[in-house]
C-alpha cells in the first residue's frame, strides 16, 4: 500500500477532508527531516500522480561548493531550473534517508494532527445541535457513565446526568439532551449528554406537542426530581385553547411518549392561575386540599385530611419539596379535624422544608398520575 491508499482510506473511514490529510502527512515528515539534518531547510509536496512525498532542499548556487548542505554548484541546479543563476536559491531533491527515531516522530506528530483533525470535525458537525435532542443508541458502560452512539461519534452520558434507578439496555435507542460539544475530547468523549435536567424533558415536550414548540402554550416554571416526578406550570396565549387538554391529547395520546421516554417518571401539568392559594392546591396534586393561606408571601399554610397528607408529601417528601420550589413558598401542611371538618387549632410544623431532597429544578403542570406513592 503507498502513501495516497494511507490518505484516502483515512478519508473514507474518519470521514477527513483530504487535502488536510495531506497537508498534516508532509508537516510531519518535514519535523523528521528537520530533527535528522538540522542545517537543511526542507520544502515537501505530494505527487498525486505516483502517490508518493516529494522531499527537496533549499540550497543557494555557488560558482564552488564549499558547504553541500546549504549550496549547490550552478551546472547541478540548472538541472533542476534552466533559469537558476548565481545567488539565487532553488530546491533540490533530497536523496537523504531518516532513521528508526525520526519515523516514530512522523507516526506521533500525524497521530497528534489527525486526532486535531477529527476533534474539529466532530465540533463542526455537532455544534449547531447543542440543548437539541438527538437520538443515539447505548453502546456501552463506562467508569464515569454510560458510551452513546451518536451516528459514528461515541457520547458520553454522565452518571450525574442519568436519570437514578434507570437501567439502559446496550443496542438499544435512547433520546438524550445535547448538553455540551467540547471542542478537544474530555474523558476520550466530545459530545457530553443528558437525561436528568428540567431542560431535557421541556425539549421533549416542544417535539411531541407543537402547541408548545409555536408558543401557543406557554411553559411558564417547572421543576423536576428526575426519575419520580415533574411539575410544569403551564398556559395558553389564546382563549380558545385548553392548555393541558392539548398536552395531554385525547387519551393521553401526547403526553403518553414523553411517558415512556422517562420511564417510572410521572409529569403533572398544571393550569396557570392569578391566585396563588389555587396555584398551591394545584402543586400538592395527587392531594385533596380543604384550604391554603398565604402568610406574608413567603409561606403558605395548608390544611387537608389527615389521610391525604401522604400524597401531599410523597415519596421521600419530594412531592411536597417540589410544590414548593414550583410556587415559591414554603408549605406547611395542618391537619383538619376529621369531627366537625373545621381548621385545627394546632400546627403540627410539618412543612416542605422538611422534606427536601436534592433535585433538578425548573419547570411546571396538573396531575397526570393520579396515584402518588406513600
Amino acid at each position: 500500500m503507498n502513501l495516497a491508499d494511507v490518505i484516502e482510506s483515512l478519508v473514507d473511514e474518519r470521514g477527513l477532508d483530504k487535502e488536510h490529510v495531506i497537508a498534516i502527512v508532509c508537516d510531519g515528515m518535514l519535523s523528521a527531516y528537520a530533527k535528522k539534518f538540522p542545517n537543511i531547510v526542507f520544502n515537501m509536496s505530494f505527487n498525486k500522480k505516483t502517490g508518493s512525498l516529494e522531499i527537496f532542499a533549499e540550497k543557494v548556487v555557488v560558482s564552488s561548493v564549499s558547504d553541500e548542505d546549504k549550496e549547490v554548484s550552478l551546472r547541478k541546479a540548472r538541472l533542476v531550473d534552466p533559469s537558476a543563476d548565481i545567488g539565487s536559491v532553488v530546491a533540490v531533491p533530497f536523496e537523504g534517508n531518516i532513521g528508526r527515531i525520526e519515523i516514530l516522530l512522523v507516526r506521533q506528530v500525524i497521530a497528534n494532527k489527525i486526532r486535531e483533525l477529527e476533534s474539529q470535525a466532530v465540533f463542526n458537525d455537532f455544534k449547531d445541535k447543542k440543548d437539541t435532542v438527538i437520538t443515539g443508541v447505548v453502546h456501552k458502560k463506562e467508569r464515569n457513565g454510560m458510551a452513546i452512539k451518536v451516528g459514528e461519534v461515541l457520547a458520553l452520558l454522565p452518571q450525574d446526568n442519568s436519570i437514578p434507578g434507570e437501567i439502559l439496555k446496550v443496542g438499544h435507542p435512547v433520546k438524550v439532551l445535547l448538553l455540551d460539544v467540547l471542542p478537544t475530547p474530555k474523558w476520550d468523549f466530545q459530545l457530553i449528554l443528558d437525561r436528568a435536567s428540567v431542560d431535557f424533558v421541556k425539549k421533549l415536550i416542544e417535539i411531541e406537542i407543537p402547541e408548545v414548540y409555536e408558543g401557543l402554550v406557554e411553559i411558564k416554571k417547572m421543576v423536576r426530581a428526575p426519575g419520580y416526578k415533574t411539575k410544569a406550570v403551564i398556559a395558553s396565549t389564546s382563549k380558545d385553547i385548553d392548555p393541558v387538554g392539548t398536552c395531554v391529547g385525547v387519551g393521553g395520546a401526547r403526553i403518553k411518549p414523553i411517558l415512556r421516554e422517562l420511564g417510572q417518571e410521572k409529569i403533572d401539568l398544571i393550569e396557570y392561575t392569578d391566585s396563588m392559594e389555587d396555584l398551591v392546591k394545584d402543586s400538592l396534586k395527587p392531594a385533596e386540599i380543604d384550604k391554603v393561606e398565604v402568610v406574608n408571601n413567603r409561606k403558605a399554610v395548608v390544611w387537608l385530611a389527615h389521610d391525604q397528607r401522604s400524597f401531599a408529601i410523597g415519596k421521600m417528601g419530594q412531592n411536597i419539596s417540589l410544590a414548593s420550589k414550583l410556587v415559591g413558598l414554603e408549605l406547611q401542611l395542618q391537619d383538619v379535624s376529621p369531627a366537625n371538618h373545621n381548621l385545627s387549632s394546632m400546627y403540627d410544623n410539618s412543612s416542605s422544608s422538611d422534606y427536601e431532597r436534592e433535585d433538578r429544578s425548573g419547570g411546571i403542570g396538573e396531575g397526570l398520575n393520579q396515584e402518588e406513592e406513600k
